[in-house]
């Protein structure tokens, strides 16, 4: 026993020790001017633009939280929240924040991580990065919803994006 707690708190310890020099190395880096990563990996021609987008993805809500979302709220009180609109790529944050990889050109790969419910999405023209759940709490809880199909189905494609920023 005193071995695996010992085998444990070195693990741990190390995952400390790297996170801490990363977080050194981060404020040595110099800041990234706007944009996405790699911008020569775009989407495909027919894929919309941000002025053009290939389609939509939510409807623009009425208020930021749907009631499920308020009930299951700590003393029902969810994160602030406000309703917006955004235009962007659908990606998936693990391959674009590991590898910078989006576009076309990963359209395979990408749509294999969203598959596998690696999580989803939006690169915007200046390269800001939000991730894309469904909103609704229960439904999304008891896999009740479409959303995470319609990413797959758009992934690589520009898009507006409507819901709630928290």
């Amino acid at each position: 026993m005193f071995k695996l707690t010992q085998t444990i708190l070195c693990s741990v310890a190390a995952i400390t020790i790297a996170s801490g020099l990363m977080a050194q190395d981060e404020k040595k880096a110099p800041a990234k001017k706007g944009g996405p990563l790699h911008p020569e990996m775009t989407v495909a021609p027919d894929a919309g633009t941000s002025d053009k987008p290939a389609g939509t993805l939510g409807e623009k809500p009425a208020a930021p939280w749907t009631d499920t979302t308020i009930a299951a709220g700590v003393e029902k009180k969810p994160q602030p929240g406000k309703v917006v609109t955004e235009v962007g790529e659908i990606i998936d944050l693990s391959c674009y924040l590991q590898l910078g990889k989006h576009g076309a050109k990963h359209k395979d790969c990408g749509t294999k991580c969203l598959q596998a419910n690696q999580p989803i999405g939006l690169l915007t023209k200046g390269g800001a990065v939000y991730m894309l759940m469904e909103e609704e709490h229960d439904p999304r809880r008891d896999g009740q919803t479409t959303f995470r199909q319609s990413a797959i189905d758009n992934f690589a494609k520009i898009v507006e994006v409507s819901g709630t920023e928290a």
